[in-house]
């Protein structure tokens, strides 16, 4: 069954976490006991309703002041579709979790409350979602029963954050508005019967047709070789497989492959998955590649088609996102994952600090401090193999370690 990862994104009280509730609650998706808690608790707190945001706040700190504070990941399926969303949080102090939230995702859900409409927050989550290169994006204008679901207040949202996508530079992302009310249930599974202006989806069946296939930035083939399978049994003596994982488009017997960083070509012999063989090993399958040439593959080198070798270089510019309490400085050194491989790596430049509200850059910084974004150069100790993230959202993004702490302090997305 296909897998759709979907980050949300909203301000404070814009029900992100209700909408969630409600769809896993009218999908039947909560547990009998989770169900009663919800029940319970929300008579407890003198609710006439039910809380949904009780499905999805984990944290007590985030049960007590009624905000989401860490990324929670909630997987639901229906007959169709397998579901996993980050619930990440929108205020600005947290950027660095919605980052994180949104890394992985295909679709995005935005957030916005009938009630305020677009707000500076509001552009930070689109912004973040441009930068990203999330390809589906709904925008969800929440709370309409406040709002006596007035179609033209839907309209003036809808015209404002319009405007709002001027400001993108990824003319690939399909923007598409639903009205909805999380707390009542109106077009977030079932069609609203206060909205009968709309005449849309509902926010499950959007997601129900998505094709995974055009909502994924693929890019082109990379099989990052994880492990040298060499079996020490009589029956595979002489068996040598590369087992990883295919990233971007797909891989099949016969392909003319060259490894990096030798460069020495070869084709595909056979491609295993346990002990079955298959002709064609798909995007983002766990497969063992077998070649017909006995060439130097080691784990860390990298398989990709002849003709489609990416970038080998000891430097690169990305647009960094800072996670940690340290700066980041000029003559700072990391250690940058890119895929399996760990390379230490030294700050070049900072060239600017990225404004993630849309209202430009600053130039006159040399550091980057916690929940910032900026454009960051880097020198590393041995060269990598890699993409522009605009061209593969995989081969194209790193995360930055501390050589002293060995904490995960930020994400990279290569230029």
């Amino acid at each position: 069954m296909e897998v759709l990862k979907i980050a949300t994104a909203g301000s404070v009280d814009d029900g992100k976490s209700t909408l969630i509730g409600r769809l896993l609650y009218d999908t039947k998706s909560l547990t009998t006991d989770k169900l009663e808690a919800i029940e319970k608790t929300s008579r407890q707190k003198g609710y006439d309703y039910l809380d949904f945001s009780l499905a999805t706040d984990g944290l007590v700190a985030e049960r007590e002041q009624g905000i989401t504070i860490d990324v929670a990941h909630i997987y639901f399926s229906t007959q169709k579709k397998s579901y996993i969303i980050a619930d990440t949080p929108g205020h600005v102090e947290y950027t660095r979790n919605m980052v994180t939230g949104a890394s992985t995702s295909q679709a995005a859900i935005i957030l916005i409350d009938a009630r305020k409409g677009v707000i500076e927050q509001t552009n930070r989550h689109f912004f973040i979602n441009n930068l990203l290169r999330i390809k589906e994006v709904v925008v969800a204008i929440n709370k309409m029963d406040l709002v006596d679901f007035s179609e033209e207040r839907y309209n003036e949202i809808k015209a404002d954050f319009q405007r709002l996508m001027g400001k993108r530079d990824y003319e690939e992302q399909q923007i598409t508005f639903i009205p909805v009310s999380a707390l009542k249930g109106d077009n977030v599974v079932n069609p609203s019967k206060n909205m009968l202006w709309y005449r849309g989806e509902t926010l499950l069946e959007h997601l129900e047709q998505l094709d995974l296939a055009a909502v994924s930035n693929t890019g082109t083939p990379r099989f990052p070789v994880q492990y040298v399978i060499r079996p020490k049994t009589d029956a595979y003596h002489d068996f040598r497989g590369f087992a990883g994982k295919v990233y971007g488009g797909e891989l099949s017997v016969g392909d003319a492959v060259v490894a990096l960083p030798s460069q020495t070509t070869s084709k595909i012999k056979a491609i295993y998955f346990h002990d079955k063989k298959y002709k064609t090993a798909s995007r983002r399958s766990s497969v063992t590649i077998t070649l017909e040439d006995e060439i130097n593959v080691s784990r860390g080198d990298m398989l990709v088609k002849v003709g489609d070798v990416p970038t080998i270089d000891k430097q690169f510019t990305a647009t960094v996102s800072w996670m940690d309490a340290k700066k980041l400085t000029t003559g700072n050194k990391y250690l940058v994952q890119h895929g399996v491989n760990k390379v230490l790596a030294m700050v070049t430049t900072v060239a600017h600090k990225i404004a993630p509200d849309y209202s430009g850059i600053d130039t006159q910084t040399d550091a980057l401090g916690m929940n910032d974004i900026g454009h960051v150069g880097f020198k590393l100790n041995k060269p990598i193999f890699y993409d522009r993230f605009k061209e593969h959202r995989t081969n194209g993004s790193f995360i930055l370690i501390d050589t002293q702490t060995n904490s995960t302090v930020g994400a990279g997305f290569i230029v």
